[in-house]
């Protein structure tokens, strides 16, 4: 009995895609066709779409960045919530560029000042290719004077967009509950947030409305504030 070549055979490969190596596992006949090296967004965490970085889940659900995560855990954990003017005082000269450099890896490296940390927080925001709000419009932003009017903005936001704002909400709102000794009520950590969740191309109008923006985040960062006391 004569055996032939066996038929319906499958190859089965089992590839991964790292976003610092590119893609692992890939067999050597796809590699012509497919680029081992991970796209260019993959190997950013500032200036680049949300779309395209590792993302993880929050303490109240959100999806957000990894980055995000990890730069708000080192932050708390170096006390930076109770350091007196936090977010609002500019990190020491050349440290930052160092820690972007790192942070691109997956890596925060130890003993960063943590006003770098804040400083780098509110880069990312602001280096995003759309403002996390801009999807609505200044009109709506101007004309909401009240909590309800704020809170039914939010609902509008798109599901990305949400959850950034939520996050960053959250932040503000533990920045805000050591006012007393962090000197960061809810109105001072709203503008210095502001004017890195709306892009605008001149300068005049965005300072306009970032004035906008900031009463908009204090309402919500009072409504979170007031929202964990009666939980």
């Amino acid at each position: 009995m004569e055996i032939g070549w066996p038929t319906n055979v499958r190859h089965v490969a089992h590839v991964t895609f790292d976003r610092f190596n590119g893609f692992l596992g890939l067999p050597v006949e796809f590699e012509p066709e497919v680029s081992r090296t991970p796209p260019s967004a993959s190997t950013r965490v500032f200036g680049v779409s949300t779309e395209s970085m590792q993302l993880s889940i929050d303490s109240r659900g959100n999806c957000v960045p990894t980055i995000l995560l990890m730069m708000q855990r080192r932050l708390y954990s170096q006390g930076g919530l109770k350091s007196e003017g936090i977010f609002r005082i500019n990190p020491e000269n050349g440290q930052e560029e160092y820690v972007r450099e790192q942070l691109n890896n997956g890596i925060i490296p130890e003993n960063i000042d943590v006003h770098c940390l804040a400083g780098l927080i509110k880069a990312w925001f602001r280096e995003l290719p759309t403002g996390i709000l801009d999807s609505l419009s200044p009109d709506q932003i101007m004309e909401a004077k009240s909590e309800d009017e704020c809170l039914r903005l939010v609902r509008l936001l798109p599901t990305t967009e949400s959850a950034l704002l939520d996050w960053a909400l959250n932040l503000m709102a533990d920045v805000a509950h050591f006012e007393t000794i962090n000197k960061m009520n809810a109105r001072n950590i709203a503008v210095v947030f502001a004017p890195n969740m709306t892009k605008m191309s001149d300068p005049l109008t965005a300072l306009m409305y970032a004035v906008k923006v900031m009463n908009f985040l204090k309402t919500l960062i009072a409504s979170t504030l007031r929202e964990r006391e009666d939980s």
